[in-house]
């Protein structure tokens, strides 16, 4: 593949790269020299598991895995203990270390269902492995390199000190301790999403002071979430998360508008959009929900879980394989049971539910919160099932 058709793949499916002349001659260099370019990609772990927000990185990170070069996964286990403060309107709570790293373990154990697991391809690293080691002098050092100037200049931040609302020195670290992350890498390319330009500029920055050749910056767009107007997020419960179960994943790209699934496909698969918009709308979703399904749980799923929405919404039965729970005398309330079972996140929810109707057994709407429960099927919302015998 020639370097011109590198780019343009590389291309697809970003917002901005600093610069292409750059990437060009980065490309170029590691084919003569035989050598792969170091690709750097931070994930601070905040939040347990990975969503479709976090695969439009990925597959990003995957195509320069396929084209010979090797992709450094940072795992920000010290950057999260500041919180990254892009896109925030106050400060982050403080995670414990417990909790940071429960959550990286799952990114570890769920990155391998996008990214090339072949070690001379990915290198899994975490941060707190070099910056904890920082002492207190270098710190200082770090902190001479940026001002509360150029802070402020930020947009997050400059509305938060018009608002008078507190900022932390801490936060300003931040940038600079993403930066330096860079230059331990000595990183080739980061990639980052398009709402991260001040912390991959500076990377560039901080590398320069360390006399390092400069990291290209590819930024990649922001995914909405399935309610088509806010970022994915788990905070927001709009996300759709690669570890969920088939139908879960499916009937979800299902909920979403026509115009959020074309750009789904766009951001989400390599096929061709010219084929795609001559399908049906209700075919081309269809679809969609099985390539996405297929991505993380193979083929086989991905069809089961298109014949159950099939079965269920279009021809109205039950899916298959639904989960079951067994009653006996000292069986627990309805409300307690679905919280058991993970169906409602709490009995107050379980209310709420029953009074917007949302709940149904054998077809028939609960309006009893009290409703004692017997055999048969019930759903909850428009996914969740258990069958109650």
């Amino acid at each position: 593949m020639s370097i011109p058709d590198i780019i343009e793949r590389i291309s697809r499916s970003t917002t901005e790269i600093i610069s292409p002349e750059s990437l060009e001659k980065k490309l170029a260099w590691s084919r003569k020299k035989k050598i792969p370019l170091r690709i750097k990609a931070g994930f601070d772990p905040t939040a347990p598991d990975i969503h479709l927000g976090h695969v439009v990185l990925l597959r990003k990170l995957r195509q320069f895995q396929d084209l010979g070069h090797v992709v450094y996964f940072v795992i920000g286990d010290f950057t999260a203990m500041v919180g990254d403060p892009t896109g925030q309107t106050q400060l982050r709570p403080v995670l414990s270390q417990k909790e940071i790293k429960a959550n990286a373990q799952t990114y570890k154990q769920q990155v391998f269902k996008v990214l090339d697991n072949d070690p001379k391809k990915l290198r899994i690293v975490v941060n707190s492995v070099w910056l904890g080691k920082l002492s207190a002098r270098e710190m200082l050092e770090l902190a001479k390199h940026s001002t509360v100037a150029q802070m402020l200049a930020r947009a997050d931040f400059k509305k938060r000190y018009t608002e008078q609302k507190e900022i932390s020195i801490l936060e300003f670290m931040y940038p600079l301790l993403q930066g330096y992350d860079s230059v331990h890498l000595k990183a080739d390319v980061e990639l980052g999403g398009s709402d991260q330009k001040f912390n991959l500029l500076m990377g560039r920055q901080i590398q320069e002071v360390y006399g390092q050749d400069l990291q290209v910056v590819i930024m990649t767009p922001l995914l909405e979430g399935i309610d088509g107007i806010q970022k994915m997020s788990k905070s927001l419960g709009n996300y759709i998360g690669i570890n969920e179960p088939p139908h879960e994943i499916f009937g979800k790209v299902m909920s979403i508008n026509d115009d959020l699934m074309y750009r789904y496909y766009e951001i989400l698969t390599d096929l061709d959009m010219g084929e795609i918009k001559s399908l049906h709308p209700k075919e081309a979703k269809l679809r969609l929900g099985e390539v996405i399904v297929e991505q993380f749980h193979g083929k086989a799923q991905a069809s089961k879980a298109r014949t159950d929405f099939e079965k269920t919404f279009s021809q109205r039965q039950n899916p298959q394989g639904i989960e079951e729970y067994r009653l006996g005398k000292d069986s627990m309330d309805l409300a307690s049971i679905l919280v058991e079972r993970g169906l409602v996140s709490s009995k107050r929810e379980y209310h709420r539910l029953i009074q917007q109707g949302a709940i149904h057994f054998e077809g028939e709407k609960l309006t009893d919160v009290e409703w004692t429960p017997k055999a048969g099927v019930l759903k909850v919302g428009k996914r969740r099932y258990l069958r109650l015998l």
